[in-house]
């Protein structure tokens, strides 16, 4: 089992900066991929970014340029550093594992860009 527990979520103006933080706990080992998908309102979850063991990286063209995934092997940390945050960035953003072909999943943590 793989427990993952995320932090660093609020509430922010627009043109603002968030980092998002997910710990993952449990029987994990490498390699294996972090990330994060998020879930707006009345939206399907879609996936926002993630690395993988040796640290290639993907992310959703909206958000190209502007975030940033990056990983802490060693704490089996993953981090999304949100820069130029928008509106339509609101959601609930989740972090998630995938080890050997099964999901974990964060509780996920609210993410709210407004002035």
């Amino acid at each position: 089992q793989v427990q993952l527990v995320e932090s660093g979520g609020g509430l922010v103006q627009p043109g603002g900066s968030l980092r998002l933080s997910c710990a993952a706990s449990g029987t994990i080992s490498s390699p294996y991929v972090m990330g994060w998908y998020r879930q707006a309102p009345g939206k399907q979850r879609e996936l926002v970014a993630n690395i993988g063991s040796v640290g290639n990286t993907n992310y959703v063209d909206t958000v190209k340029g502007r975030f940033t995934v990056s990983r802490d092997s060693a704490k089996n940390t993953v981090y999304l550093q949100m820069n130029s945050l928008k509106p339509e960035d609101t959601a609930v953003y989740y972090c998630y594992v995938i080890r050997l072909g099964i999901y974990y999943w964060g509780q996920g943590t609210q993410v709210t860009v407004s002035s």
